[in-house]
C-alpha cells in the first residue's frame, strides 16, 4: 500500500512541480526520493549488498544508461537542426510552406512546416524554436489567440510525424533492437493512423480557436515578442534536400545497422546542409557548438525522468502494476499500448517510457507470438500519448521557454492534440492490426 502511494504520489508530485516551473533535473530526483522513502528502497548503495535496489544507484543507472544509448542520436539531431536553423534552411522551408498556403490557412501552414522539418529528422525542440517566430507573426496578422501557438507547434511535431513509420525521430527507432524490426514496421497501418491524427487534430485545434475567437479572444502583443528579422535565405529546395538525405540514408542502412543507421543519416544531413548552404552559414563550428548545448539540455531532461522511472521500476508497486497490465484479458496489443502509455506518462517522456518498458515487456509479448511489426507500431504511437502530460520536457519547453505562455492558458489545447488525439490513433491502429492489416 505504501509503495503504491509512493509510486502514484511521486508521479503526481512530479507533475505539480513541473507545472510550477521547477527544473526537471531537480524535480525528478526529488520525486524519486519521495517514491523511494514510501517504497522502502534504501537511499545509498553503501546501505545494501552489491546489485540490490537503492535510490542513488537506480536513479543514476537509468540516467546514465539512457545517455550512453542515445547521446549520439540526440547530439547529431540537435546539431543538424541548429545548422539548418543558422543557415536559414529551416526558415526557408517554413516560409515557403506559409507562402504556398497563405494567411487563410495560417494554422495549417504552421502544422505543415513543423511536420516537414520533424519528419526530415530535425530535433523537435529546434523545430519549435525555428517555427515559433513565423507562427507568432501569422497569429498576429490573423488576430488569433496566441495561447494556441504551442498546440499548433506540437501537433506538427510530436504526433503524426514523431511516431510514424520511417520517421527519423528516436521514438520510432528505440523499439528496433528489442523487437528485431525496422523503422518502417507496420507502415500501412501507420499511414492510415498518421492521416487520421493529422486531420482530426487539425480539425479539433481549428474548432477550439474559432470558439475562442467567437468568445472575444484575440492576439495580444508583448514587448518581449521576437521579430522575424529579414535576411537572405537559401532557396527552399536547398533546405528540403538535407531532409531527404536523412530519410534516404536511414532507409538504406536500417537493415544492416539498425538504430545506428540514424547516426549516419543525421550526420549526412549535417554535411548536406553545410555543403548546400555554406554561403549562408556564418560558422559551422559555432552552430555545432550551440547544437551540442541544446542536445545536452534535451537528453538531460529526458534522462532525468528516465532515472525517476528506473527508481519506480525497483518498487513493489511497479512490479504489481506491470504484472497486472501484461496479464490484461484480450489482445496483447491492448496490454502493450496501455503499459507503454502508462510508463511514458509516469516518466513524462515517450523515449524514456520506451527505454524503461521495452526490456521488460518485449520478451513477454514476443513469447506470446505477437507480430513484432504490429507491436512496434503500437508501442511507438502509444508512447506519444500520455507522455505529453504537463511534466513532459517538450511541453514545458515549448509552452514556457519558447512561447512564453502558462500551462493554465496553453496546456488544454496541447493536451487535446498530443494526448487525446494519439490515444484515438492507438485505438485505430490496434483495430486495424486485429483485422490482419
Amino acid at each position: 500500500m505504501l509503495s503504491m502511494i509512493g509510486l502514484l504520489g511521486g508521479l503526481v508530485l512530479l507533475i505539480v512541480l513541473t507545472m510550477r516551473g521547477m527544473n526537471l533535473l531537480i524535480a525528478a530526483p526529488l520525486c524519486a526520493l519521495f517514491l523511494a522513502v514510501f517504497s522502502g528502497i534504501p537511499l545509498f548503495p553503501q546501505l545494501v549488498e552489491e546489485g540490490q535496489a537503492n535510490l542513488v544507484g537506480g536513479y543514476m543507472t537509468g540516467f546514465s544508461n539512457f545517455v550512453a544509448a542515445w547521446f549520439l542520436m540526440f547530439l547529431l539531431g540537435s546539431i543538424f537542426g541548429k545548422v539548418m536553423e543558422d543557415a536559414g534552411a529551416a526558415d526557408s522551408v517554413s516560409k515557403w510552406v506559409v507562402e504556398k498556403l497563405g494567411m487563410k490557412y495560417a494554422v495549417l501552414a504552421i502544422v505543415t512546416a513543423c511536420a516537414i522539418l520533424t519528419y526530415g529528422g530535425v530535433s523537435l525542440f529546434v523545430v519549435a524554436f525555428s517555427v515559433f517566430p513565423l507562427a507568432l507573426s501569422l497569429f498576429k496578422q490573423a488576430n488569433l489567440p496566441r495561447r494556441f501557438i504551442p498546440a499548433a507547434l506540437a501537433l506538427g511535431s510530436v504526433t503524426f510525424t514523431m511516431t510514424s513509420a520511417g520517421s527519423p525521430e528516436i521514438q520510432n527507432w528505440i523499439p528496433i533492437p528489442y523487437l528485431g524490426t525496422s523503422p518502417y514496421a507496420g507502415w500501412e497501418v501507420s499511414l492510415i493512423v498518421a492521416v487520421f491524427m493529422a486531420v482530426f487534430g487539425y480539425w479539433w485545434l481549428k474548432k477550439m480557436i474559432v470558439k475562442a475567437v467567437n468568445n472575444g479572444e484575440k492576439f495580444e502583443a508583448r514587448k518581449s515578442d521576437p521579430h522575424v528579422t529579414e535576411r537572405e535565405l537559401p532557396k527552399p529546395l536547398m533546405g528540403l534536400i538535407p531532409l531527404v538525405v536523412v530519410l534516404i540514408i536511414s532507409f538504406i542502412f536500417h537493415d544492416s545497422l539498425k538504430q545506428s543507421a540514424l547516426i549516419i543519416a543525421l550526420l549526412g544531413g549535417v554535411v548536406a546542409t553545410w555543403a548546400l548552404n555554406r554561403k549562408y552559414l556564418p560558422n559551422v563550428w559555432e552552430s555545432a557548438s550551440a547544437g551540442t548545448f541544446g542536445a545536452l539540455i534535451a537528453i538531460a531532461n529526458t534522462a532525468a525522468v528516465v532515472g525517476f522511472g528506473n527508481v519506480a521500476k525497483q518498487s513493489e508497486a511497479f512490479a504489481i502494476a506491470v504484472d497486472a497490465i501484461t496479464h490484461l484479458p484480450g489482445s496483447p496489443l491492448i496490454g502493450a499500448a496501455i503499459a507503454i502509455s502508462v510508463i511514458a506518462g509516469m516518466t513524462g517522456s515517450a523515449s524514456g517510457g520506451q527505454a524503461i518498458a521495452l526490456p521488460i515487456l518485449a520478451p513477454t509479448y514476443l513469447e506470446m507470438g505477437v507480430n513484432p511489426d504490429a507491436l512496434h507500431r503500437v508501442i511507438a504511437i502509444s508512447s506519444g500519448a500520455l507522455d505529453s502530460l504537463p511534466h513532459n520536457g517538450y511541453v514545458v519547453t515549448t509552452i514556457r521557454a519558447i512561447c512564453g505562455e502558462t500551462h493554465q492558458a496553453a496546456y488544454g489545447p496541447v493536451a487535446a492534440v498530443t494526448v487525446i488525439t494519439p490515444v484515438l490513433g492507438v485505438i485505430i491502429a490496434i483495430f486495424l492490426f486485429s483485422l490482419g492489416l
